[in-house]
């Protein structure tokens, strides 16, 4: 699908992987709805992309929320064509730590954003793009792009609400895109590893020093704008489809 004057709703949009995806997608030509609950870095994403976006606050997790958001972005934008899932929180909490087990609302929490906020968004965008015009030989309507985490594979210690949710993600991305095969709407998930955004701004120089000597290659922390780069080379190939792709340097995350 081509990216110039398409639609596209980028969940996390106000910092780190969907500030730069909100980003790339307007460099192309895109217009883009930024939904977030940070109302400053969004107004600000809003404003420095020179009126080819608009900021929405919306909870990815409440139902009521993201559909009167779509309905105001195809009222504002005049449809729905991309869909770029990137909100997300994590936490670091042991199954049972000091004799005290898991606190059954944090996991519950950090599933009802990573996954169910995810599906919650994309189902109602999915909605909407049914009724573009199939466009190119493909017949294209919409392209949705989550995101899930190598922790989805590998989860580290304490991850074990923040894997649960991501594995979920990933596998969630076939059926979804088998849902949508005959509306012409492709499903496909990018599994990043460490990445430099506000989750991972807390880490000392120590912590972050250790985790990318681990690292294959590249030795360091992937910068937002090559998930920007994935997310925009995913809507433009068509043949992409219902597949996880890792974003992660070859690395592995150890137990610990």
């Amino acid at each position: 699908m081509e990216i110039k004057d398409k639609v596209a709703i980028v969940t996390g949009g106000a910092s780190g992987l969907g500030q730069a995806t909100a980003e790339a997608l307007v460099a192309a030509g895109a217009r883009v709805a930024l939904f977030d609950l940070n109302d400053e870095g969004g107004k600000a994403t809003a404003d420095s992309l020179a009126g080819k976006a608009r900021y929405w606050r919306v909870n990815v997790t409440d139902e009521n929320e993201v559909k009167a958001a779509v309905a105001e972005v195809v009222a504002h934008f005049g449809a729905v064509h991309v869909c770029v899932n990137c909100a997300g929180i994590g936490s670091a909490t042991k199954t049972v730590s000091r004799g005290e087990p898991h606190p059954m609302e944090l996991f519950t929490r950090i599933v009802n954003v990573n996954l169910l906020g995810t599906f919650n968004v994309l189902r109602l965008a999915a909605a909407e793009m049914v009724k573009n015009e199939p466009e190119g030989t493909s017949g294209e309507r919409g392209v949705i792009i989550n995101t899930a985490s190598i922790a989805a594979y590998d989860g580290q210690t304490g991850q074990a609400a923040y894997a649960a949710s991501k594995a979920g993600v990933v596998g969630m991305t076939l059926p979804i895109a088998r849902d949508l095969s005959r509306e012409g709407i492709r499903c496909v998930t990018i599994a990043p590893g460490l990445f430099e955004t506000p989750m991972v701004k807390g880490l000392s120089d120590k912590i972050r020093a250790g985790i990318e000597a681990q690292l294959e290659y590249p030795k360091r922390f992937g910068l937002p704008a090559e998930y920007a780069k994935l997310a925009s080379h995913i809507v433009e190939n068509p043949y992409l489809n219902g597949e996880t792709i890792r974003l992660d340097a070859a690395s592995r995350l150890p137990p610990r």
